[in-house]
């Protein structure tokens, strides 16, 4: 585990831009995450080809892509356990 968040322990994809994730606790649901993968370093990760690499990293207990390119396991657990992201008013 990674500080006080539970590891991503799965992930699944349920269609392109959307994962369904699992944590260590238990705690799971399904997050549109395109619009958070923001950079050069998820260029090939924004294509669908890309996306479909989508793995569960058990060192950092988040979710990789090749070329190095991951999400915030926090953030990822806050979207999931409130419906929304940190930092915003409303569940999305």
């Amino acid at each position: 585990m990674t500080g006080l968040t539970p590891d991503i322990t799965e992930v699944a994809i349920v269609r392109h831009g959307v994962l369904k994730l699992t944590f260590a606790d238990g705690l799971s649901s399904k997050v549109d995450v395109l619009g958070r993968m923001r950079g050069p370093v998820f260029d090939d990760a924004r294509t669908p080809e890309g996306f479909a690499k989508v793995a569960v990293d058990p060192e950092t207990g988040t979710v990789v892509w090749p070329g190095g390119a991951d999400l915030a396991p926090d953030t990822l657990y806050e979207r999931v356990r409130s419906g929304a992201w940190p930092g915003s008013r409303a569940a999305a």
